[in-house]
């Protein structure tokens, strides 16, 4: 597939059709194409999938039960490190495969009030209804569109060229790694922060506040009070199991979303391409604007099935499940209608992304073209 020359920066693409070299009728065909795939697994959804994601939750419950009493009835710091590396492992299920799935509204259809996606609480400082319209609306509908987009640097980072330089930006390589370590509390504040922009009256704004400090009160009396007060005399011992899991669970969750959005080979768009957008040029932006990497079953399953994040896009509301069968199609269209179909290793990825933040956090004029940044790889 053919690209536009670079001249010095990356432009967002404003026209997606014309930059794919796609026609009207293989728009439409595309479209028509991924329109077959969702109804095909809508009309196929049933009691393997319900069976799955209950499955999920018990065996992610038990993992945690599991973890939390190793971390207790064990004397050694081996003991407590595995105990430790249990419980990260639960709680990054709960958060992605579960939790994440679950509000994205891909559980719905079963009916359960216990698995909704408009009565699911994450296990995670933050309210779910506030990241709820932060990222199923605000990023999922405008993914990757300079301006609108929030997660596109989460307001702190300059992920793109497309953004343009402030002086702050020289300490980006410090946000990015308090970013990485306390990921649960920036994607609490980014939540609020979207409440606060579409508030329409200051009564509404302090009661978004007001909402999120009580869940974040919640979280820290479970996490930093109740439950080392449950292990009496070795409260210590689950003060800090608990503090190091949230952390590492926090670092994993990072490197996912990360590889998944700012990897080389992704685009970004400007608001013009999102006016009169048509379904099937909606489709094109999300193949175009995020990128997986490459996991066997267990990677997959504990990045929340998020490796197939060019899938996730295009279906945010279909099980997580049925990623790995979906992307074996679209990535046979990518390959009928010539579109880049960006992935890679994993460690690929990350680096490519920490390279990026670091790069941008630089004036322009120290930059050199990145013309790797427009071809997806395969």
């Amino acid at each position: 597939m053919q690209r536009p020359p670079l001249h010095g920066l990356i432009i967002a693409i404003t026209d997606v059709a014309e930059y794919a070299h796609l026609s009207r009728r293989d728009l439409d065909a595309l479209a028509a194409a991924l329109d077959a795939i969702r109804t095909e697994v809508e009309a196929s959804r049933g009691a393997r999938d319900a069976a799955y994601i209950r499955r999920t939750i018990m065996f992610q419950r038990a993992l945690d039960a599991g973890a939390r009493l190793l971390i207790f009835g064990s004397r050694s710091r081996r003991g407590w490190a595995l105990g430790v590396v249990s419980l990260a492992v639960a709680k990054s299920i709960e958060n992605m495969e579960i939790s994440h799935n679950v509000v994205h509204g891909q559980w719905d259809w079963m009916n359960d009030p216990e698995i909704h996606s408009s009565t699911w609480e994450w296990d995670m400082a933050g309210l779910t209804s506030q990241w709820r319209y932060s990222h199923n609306y605000r990023h999922h509908v405008f993914a990757n569109v300079v301006g609108v987009d929030d997660d596109l640097g989460f307001g702190i980072m300059r992920v793109t060229r497309d953004v343009a330089w402030r002086p702050r930006n020289l300490m980006q390589p410090l946000r990015n790694v308090l970013l990485a370590v306390i990921f649960e509390w920036g994607i609490a504040l980014h939540g609020l922060h979207s409440e606060h922009e579409r508030a329409v009256s200051p009564d509404e704004r302090n009661a978004q506040t007001r909402a999120f400090k009580a869940k974040i009160k919640r979280q820290v009396i479970k996490d930093y009070l109740l439950i080392p007060a449950l292990n009496g005399t070795r409260w210590r011992r689950a003060l800090t199991a608990n503090a190091a899991a949230n952390v590492l669970r926090n670092l994993w969750a990072y490197a996912v979303i990360f590889c998944g959005h700012f990897p080389d080979g992704v685009a970004t768009f400007t608001a013009d391409a999102i006016q009169q957008e048509s379904k099937a040029e909606w489709y094109l932006r999300q193949m175009l604007g995020s990128a997986n990497f490459r996991a066997g079953r267990v990677l997959a399953f504990l990045s929340g099935n998020l490796c197939y994040q060019i899938e996730h896009h295009l279906f945010p509301d279909l099980p997580s499940n049925r990623y790995a069968a979906i992307a074996v199609q679209v990535r046979a269209l990518c390959e009928t209608y010539r579109l880049p179909y960006t992935t890679g290793p994993l460690l690929g990825q990350f680096l490519q992304t920490q390279r990026s933040i670091l790069r941008l956090a630089l004036p322009d004029h120290f930059l050199k073209p990145a013309p790797s940044q427009l071809v997806g790889r395969t």
